[in-house]
């Protein structure tokens, strides 16, 4: 089976990053707790969500991410068993390319370059299965598709939905 894997807010956390940033900008406590649906941005007074919006021009903001629970441990068997891509948009960010590449180095570095892909629209990609949190990528997907949970998406529908790397492993596995 040919996967493709999406980074931000499925492999790396960049929810959680926005947030943290956030907090120590403004000096305020917003927790996963306080948001029910939307992007972070969504979530916080007007005067700053330009500030939120931000963050992804910022250096080391891609590098500096924290992996998403279980995810390493549930790539590396996937990579094991099937052919493993990773199909992140890479350009949309002057630094991204090279710190989400740096970010596989550290945390999956069984993810060889061969198997990244760096690209912007993912409809071009042809596989079995595209896992992501952005329902404009699966739209488009010529395969199954997995959505994987992020508040900004909790309103989604018409996908199949996965919450966490061991859900992800039972079905893969």
């Amino acid at each position: 089976m040919t996967i493709f894997v999406d980074m931000d807010d499925v492999l790396a956390d960049t929810y959680g990053k926005h947030i943290e940033l956030y907090n120590k900008e403004h000096k305020q406590e917003l927790s996963l707790a306080h948001i029910e649906s939307g992007e972070v941005w969504h979530n916080v007074p007007e005067i700053h969500q330009e500030s939120i919006l931000q963050h992804a021009y910022q250096d080391g903001f891609f590098r500096n991410l924290e992996p998403i629970k279980d995810a390493i441990q549930v790539m590396e068997a996937l990579y094991n068993k099937h052919e493993v891509y990773i199909a992140t948009a890479a350009t949309q960010f002057p630094n991204s390319l090279k710190e989400k590449s740096d970010w596989l180095d550290q945390y999956m570095p069984f993810i060889t370059w061969q198997h990244r892909i760096m690209c912007g629209h993912k409809f071009i990609l042809k596989g079995d299965l595209l896992i992501d949190d952005r329902t404009y990528n699966l739209e488009k997907f010529d395969g199954d598709t997995l959505l994987f949970n992020s508040p900004h998406n909790i309103n989604d529908t018409g996908y199949t939905r996965v919450s966490s790397w061991l859900e992800i492993a039972e079905r893969l596995l």
